[in-house]
């Protein structure tokens, strides 16, 4: 009877750590999916003529998203939803002078959309679990770095050249958020 109850009680101990290792290599797939095909989506959109990289500014991203060192599943998870929320907010502003596709743009932020509810059904169960600490500097770094781009596209009133080089810098950022994504391994 003892031996019966030792085990029932590490099965309980092992699956919760199981189930939750199973939501981040599924979090980490989904997170890879989204990311290719939003990069795939953003480099389907006609930028403008060549000159406009010419406008090209530095954003100053934040350098613990440029090169993370060790960091815990939870910050990885922060920053990548952070990340896509900010990119969905900003292809919801004026983009009409830039002459793209609608459709793509409204794939985008679908893909965008949904990848954002993947990372909020995450967050909630590590709020659950007690391992969430709010005020992540990452997070707020972030923050300011896509208030930089947002100020620029206000500057350059949404521009077809401005959207050119918004488009070329967020680009980028799917390169960052696949170095966040490879913390999301068990």
């Amino acid at each position: 009877m003892t031996n019966g109850c030792i085990l029932q009680m590490a099965l309980l101990l092992w699956l919760p750590t199981t189930a939750l290792a199973v939501n981040y290599n599924l979090l980490r797939f989904q997170q890879r999916s989204s990311s290719l095909a939003c990069r795939k989506l953003l480099g389907e959109l006609k930028g403008a003529p060549e000159h406009c990289m010419e406008a090209r500014m530095d954003f100053k991203v934040p350098e613990e998203i440029k090169q993370p060192q060790q960091i815990q599943k939870v910050e990885a998870v922060l920053v990548i939803h952070e990340m896509f929320l900010q990119i969905f907010c900003i292809f919801g502003r004026n983009y009409s002078s830039t002459g793209w596709n609608e459709t793509i743009v409204k794939n985008l932020q679908v893909e965008l959309s949904w990848q954002i509810d993947r990372l909020k059904e995450a967050l909630t169960e590590i709020r659950e679990e007690g391992n969430f600490t709010p005020g992540n500097v990452s997070v707020l770094h972030l923050k300011s770095y896509y208030s930089r781009i947002v100020q620029y596209l206000k500057a350059k009133m949404y521009s077809r050249c401005a959207w050119t080089v918004v488009q070329a810098e967020l680009l980028r950022n799917f390169s960052f958020l696949n170095r966040h994504t490879v913390f999301l391994q068990n």
